[in-house]
C-alpha cells in the first residue's frame, strides 16, 4: 500500500498556491444579548477581520455588511436543505433573495451548502451535491460563478484513519456522495470546506496525543510524529488533519481541490472534566494558528499551499446546549471585549484590544497614500496628536514618507485613546500589530521608551497639536482635503 500512497502523494502536488492565506471568523448568534448587526460590523472594523462566514444569510447581517469590503461566506442551513436540494427553482429562489439581492455591495464570495451534512444529517446526503449544482447554476445565470465558490463543510471525524495522514480515507459508505461532489468542485474551481478541531483531537485521544502537539507549541525532533509511508514529519495536529483530508480525497483519485479550513479553534472554559479549556490554552491555540497560517506555511505534504482558516467563533455563544466549552469559543464577549489577548509577535494583525501596552497601530502596507495623507493630516489636526517629532531634524522625521510619519501619528492616537476598541482604523488604512516600529531615536509609544521627544508618561492632547508640524511637512491639495472631510465623516462614527 505504501508505494501506491507515495505515488499519490507526488500527484497530489500539482494542488497550487493561487494566494495568501486568510484568517477569517464564524459568527455564531446564540447569544442572550446579541449584539446588532452594526455593532457586529463595528467590532469587525475595528479589528480589521476581513472575513467572515455567517450561519445562514440574515438579510440584516449582509445589509450591515454592505460597502464594508469585508469577503463573506453565506450559508444554506441544514434546515433548508432538502427544499434547495430538491427543485431548482427553490435554489434559484434563494440565490436570487440571498445572494443576488445584496451583490456588489455585499462581497459575498462562497456559500457553503449545508454543515457536516454526512456526519449531523445524513438523511439529506442524498440530495446535497443537486443542492449544490442547483446553487451553482444559479449563479452561473447571475453571471456570479466566477466571484462567488459552492462548497460544503464537512467534519474531520468523517475521514477515517487519519493517522498517519497518508493512509485516510473518508467513509466508504458515502463514495456516491463524496465523488461526485469532488467532480464539481473541482470542475466549479472551488474548494474542499474542513471543520478541524485539535481540541476533540487531544481529547477523545486518552493522552495519546500530547497537548504540546496540538497547541502547535514547539517540539523536540524526537517528539515530532512522523509518517511511515512518507516520511514526512508533523508538528501539530492541525497540518496532520488537513493532509489527511488531502490523502483521502487522493485516495479517490483527486489532487486538485484545494482545503480551506471553514472552523478551528480552542474553547477557553470548560467543565471539571475539560480542565485543558483554559484561557492559556485558547490563547496559544488561536495565537499560534493564525501565525502558521499567514506565514503561508502550509502542511507538511504541502510545504507553501495556503490553508486559510476560520477561527470558531467571533462571541461566547451563552445559549448553546451541551458543555460548559461548548458556550467559551469566541474571541469576544457579546460587548465586544476580548475574552484574551492573542499573542501574535511578528505576525502582523491582532484580533483582539490589547490592554497590556504591547500592539502598535501602523499604516497598512499598501494603502492608498491620499487616503494615508487625510488621515495624518486629521491625527495632527482634530486627533489631537502631538506630531512635533516628525519635524525636520526631530527624531522621527526620518524616513520622510507619508507611510512613516502616518505610522507614528496613527500609534500615538492609538495609545493617546488607550489602545480602546476602533482606535486603529483610520478608514481602514491602519491596522494594529505587535512589532515595535521604533528605530533609532525614534521611540513609539508602547515600546518601553519614551524618547527624547516626550516629557514623562503623559500622552494628554497638545494644546498645539494643529500646529505641530504635520501640515508643513506636507503639502494637502484639494483631493486630500476631500478625503479629510471623509475621514472626519467616518471619525464620529468610529473613533
Amino acid at each position: 500500500m505504501a508505494p501506491l500512497l507515495l505515488l499519490l502523494l507526488l500527484a497530489a502536488s500539482v494542488v497550487t498556491a493561487d494566494e495568501d492565506a486568510f484568517i477569517g471568523v464564524n459568527i455564531g448568534t446564540a447569544l442572550s444579548d446579541m449584539p446588532n448587526p452594526t455593532q457586529v460590523v463595528a467590532l469587525l472594523k475595528a479589528q480589521q477581520i476581513r472575513h467572515v462566514r455567517l450561519y445562514d444569510a440574515d438579510r440584516a447581517m449582509l445589509l450591515a455588511l454592505a460597502n464594508t469590503g469585508i469577503q463573506v461566506t453565506v450559508s444554506v442551513p441544514n434546515e433548508e436543505l432538502l427544499g434547495v436540494g430538491q427543485s431548482n427553482a427553490t435554489a434559484a429562489n434563494w440565490v436570487a433573495r440571498n445572494v443576488v439581492a445584496h451583490v456588489p455591495a455585499t462581497n459575498i464570495t462562497a456559500i457553503a451548502v449545508g454543515s457536516e451534512v454526512l456526519t449531523t444529517l445524513p438523511n439529506a446526503a442524498p440530495v446535497l451535491v443537486s443542492a449544490m449544482k442547483f446553487i451553482h447554476s444559479a449563479l452561473v445565470a447571475s453571471n456570479l460563478d466566477d466571484q462567488i465558490k459552492v462548497s460544503t463543510p464537512h467534519s474531520s471525524s468523517f475521514i477515517l484513519d487519519s493517522f498517519p495522514p497518508s493512509q485516510a480515507f473518508f467513509n466508504r459508505s458515502w463514495d456516491n456522495v463524496m465523488v461526485p461532489m469532488l467532480k464539481f468542485l473541482q470542475s466549479s474551481g472551488s474548494y474542499f470546506m474542513l471543520n478541524s478541531y485539535p481540541y476533540y483531537d487531544y481529547m477523545q485521544s486518552n493522552g495519546v496525543i500530547p497537548l504540546d502537539y496540538a497547541l502547535f507549541r514547539p517540539l523536540p525532533p524526537n517528539k515530532e510524529a512522523v509518517d511511515a509511508n512518507t516520511l514526512l514529519h508533523y508538528t501539530n495536529v492541525f497540518d496532520a488533519v488537513v493532509d489527511a483530508a488531502y490523502f483521502a480525497m487522493a485516495y479517490l483519485n483527486f489532487t486538485n481541490v484545494p482545503i480551506v479550513v471553514t472552523e478551528s479553534g480552542w474553547p477557553s472554559k470548560g467543565d471539571k472534566n475539560e480542565p485543558d479549556a483554559t484561557l492559556d490554552n485558547a490563547n496559544t491555540y488561536n495565537s499560534n494558528l493564525i501565525r502558521h497560517v499567514l506565514n503561508n506555511t502550509g502542511t507538511p505534504k504541502h510545504p507553501g499551499i495556503a490553508v486559510s482558516t476560520y477561527i470558531y467563533e467571533l462571541y461566547n455563544e451563552d445559549m448553546r446546549p451541551g458543555s460548559l466549552s461548548e458556550k467559551n469559543w469566541g474571541l469576544f464577549d457579546a460587548n465586544g471585549v476580548p475574552i484574551y489577548i492573542l499573542h501574535l509577535t511578528d505576525s502582523g494583525m491582532v484580533l483582539a484590544n490589547d490592554t497590556t501596552n504591547q500592539t502598535y497601530c501602523v499604516a497598512r502596507d499598501g494603502a492608498d497614500e491620499k487616503m494615508l495623507q487625510a488621515a495624518l493630516d486629521w491625527a495632527c489636526g482634530p486627533g489631537k496628536v502631538d506630531c512635533s517629532p516628525l519635524l525636520q531634524g526631530q527624531p522621527c522625521y526620518e524616513p520622510d514618507t507619508v507611510n512613516a510619519h502616518a505610522t507614528y501619528a496613527f500609534n500615538t492616537y492609538y495609545h493617546q485613546m488607550g489602545m480602546a476598541s476602533g482606535t486603529c482604523y483610520f478608514n481602514g488604512v491602519a491596522s494594529v500589530t505587535t512589532s515595535d516600529p521604533s528605530h533609532g531615536s525614534c521611540k513609539f509609544h508602547g515600546s518601553g521608551g519614551n524618547g527624547t521627544f516626550i516629557n514623562g508618561t503623559s500622552l494628554a492632547p497638545s494644546s498645539n497639536s494643529t500646529a505641530s508640524g504635520c501640515s508643513s511637512n506636507f503639502h494637502v491639495g484639494s483631493a486630500a482635503i476631500t478625503l479629510i472631510i471623509g475621514v472626519l465623516l467616518w471619525s464620529a462614527a468610529f473613533l
